[in-house]
């Protein structure tokens, strides 16, 4: 369900803001500004796991960087690749674990299966380049439109998607890649997943206690579901491309909005 009226989350209930159990996050300009995460933001995650809430970010971004996030970062897991695994550090065995939606050989398959996309991406879409961290990825191809190259415009964005569509691939915009990738898995079902296997949470029936906070279009799987989703205020330059929109919508953008949304939260449990 989409709320086409961002209410400002400074009107939000104190009530519904101390009800929140943990936060799963975007984490490119959302928790990052501008390409850099920030001083603010990563101190907004660290105060949040301090308070006792579950941290989880939620990101397009490869499995290099998220056994880095898993290992480093004050976070409970980490679902990566838009939902092709999650990874946490279990504290009691002393080392990382991983659960993977599909099969090594899945994987591999999809992999071969994206090089025809790549090849037809780089040779019908001038401008576009494959995404610096694409060495690092398991299960997907992220197609850079703005981070490493000049930025595309939106309909040179949109071609990139239906390239990825008419090879039979899940194509999702970010705020600086698309993301392609063969299978039947996106944010929110391996959030579900994650929650379900990992804290024994029923995310359907618990929704209410669960805050998504996000930026562009390939969270909207997230902002439909979670009745209280927030989006920083960049947000609103992806509006319309948006199947579902946040409820809340932060006064800052990027990394200083995340910011707000962490004080605000623990503020109402304080």
């Amino acid at each position: 369900m989409s709320h086409p009226v961002l209410q400002p989350l400074s009107a939000c209930p104190s009530a519904t803001l101390a009800a929140v159990r943990g936060v799963l996050t975007d984490i490119d300009e959302t928790l990052s500004s501008d390409g850099v995460l920030t001083g603010e933001a990563y101190a907004s995650l660290e105060a949040l796991k301090k308070a006792g809430f579950a941290v989880i970010p939620v990101t397009g971004r490869p499995a290099g960087w998220c056994d880095h996030i898993a290992r480093f970062w004050p976070v409970d897991a980490v679902v990566g690749e838009n939902g092709a695994f999650w990874m946490w550090h279990d504290a009691k065995a002393g080392k990382l674990r991983s659960r993977f939606i599909q099969s090594e050989a899945e994987r591999a398959e999809g992999r071969r299966s994206l090089e025809a996309v790549r090849a037809q991406v780089l040779r019908d879409v001038p401008g576009a380049g494959i995404a610096s961290d694409q060495p690092y990825r398991v299960a997907d191809l992220a197609v850079d439109f703005r981070e490493d190259v000049p930025a595309l415009p939106r309909d040179a964005i949109g071609r990139i998607v239906a390239i990825f569509e008419a090879h039979g691939a899940h194509a999702k915009v970010s705020s600086i890649h698309v993301n392609g990738w063969f299978g039947d898995y996106d944010k929110l079902t391996t959030s579900k997943m994650l929650m379900q296997e990992l804290f024994g949470v029923d995310l359907d029936a618990e929704r209410d206690r669960y805050v998504f906070v996000g930026d562009s279009p390939n969270d909207s799987p997230m902002f439909g579901f979670f009745p209280n989703a927030v989006g920083v205020a960049n947000v609103r330059d992806f509006a319309a491309n948006m199947t579902a929109s946040p409820h809340w919508i932060t006064a800052g953008r990027s990394g200083a909005g995340f910011a707000q949304l962490a004080n605000a939260l623990i503020a109402a449990r304080g």
